[in-house]
């Protein structure tokens, strides 16, 4: 089923729109909505964050979710059980889980992927995994029919058609050095690595890293087949922490969030 779901996502012929939020930020049940209304704004596929003390490839922005998420008790396992809580109210889209490696090891690879192809997520993204030290992750989610994402940066060029060969689901390509967060102008350097990327894939190409502005999505879209959107996204959740806890003011700050996500899709 989760590579069914994925291969639908992927098979899509318009851009694919791929948000990014963190588990527990800033509550378990609001995740859950948060989830459902990005699926209604045009979601293609939902990245789900495991809050991390060390997000070594995380910016300002996405660092202060997991604060908010681990304050909340969010952990690995309570992430993986609001996958199916969102099945349960209605999510279709794919879920790929965004996880640093340490809680994963941690947790056990082969029990994770166990229990993430029973819980009805379809997907994981190692940022700090290497391409070279993946294969075992690798096989245990082809075990489970789990897709392993993989990404390539501007300083991986020469091991770019190695991961390419091998990229399951999506190719996440990282625009810029440094780490995750809004940026007001991308590097002009991105779209030469774009061009390479996509003639390398046989996947389609999403690219991520500091994609905040309508106008950024409308011009990445024409250099890959979709984007990914983190913390401008999670900007706007933070914005609303306390309105998106209560239950009584939850429905408004998610319409709001809603707004900005439309205006990102319909550039």
């Amino acid at each position: 089923m989760a590579s069914k779901r994925m291969e639908a996502a992927m098979n899509s012929h318009k851009p694919l729109f791929i948000p990014f939020i963190t588990a527990g930020d800033p509550s378990a049940d609001a995740t859950v909505e948060l989830a459902l209304m990005l699926e209604e704004a045009g979601a293609s596929l939902l990245e789900l964050g495991i809050p991390y003390s060390d997000p070594l490839a995380d910016g300002p922005t996405i660092q202060a979710a997991s604060k908010r998420a681990l304050a909340e008790g969010m952990s690995l396992e309570q992430a993986l059980k609001l996958v199916p809580l969102m099945r349960e109210k209605g999510l279709t889209i794919p879920v790929v889980i965004f996880t640093y490696f340490n809680p994963l090891l941690q947790y056990g690879e082969r029990r994770f992927t166990e229990e993430a192809a029973e819980l009805g997520i379809d997907g994981v993204l190692v940022p700090d995994l290497p391409y070279e030290e993946s294969e075992e992750l690798s096989g245990l989610c082809h075990e489970k029919e789990l897709v392993l994402i993989s990404l390539v940066a501007p300083t991986s060029r020469e091991r770019m058609v190695k991961i390419a060969e091998r990229a399951e689901g999506f190719l996440y390509c990282v625009s810029s050095l440094g780490v995750t967060g809004a940026r007001s102008k991308l590097d002009p350097r991105v779209y030469d690595f774009l061009t390479t990327v996509r003639e390398a894939s046989r996947i389609p190409t999403a690219v991520g890293f500091g994609i905040s502005t309508a106008e950024q999505v409308k011009v990445m879209n024409e250099h890959a087949d979709g984007v990914v959107v983190g913390s401008a996204l999670v900007a706007e959740i933070g914005a609303r922490a306390e309105a998106l806890k209560q239950p009584a003011t939850r429905a408004e700050a998610l319409a709001e969030i809603k707004t900005f996500v439309s205006s990102l899709i319909s550039s």
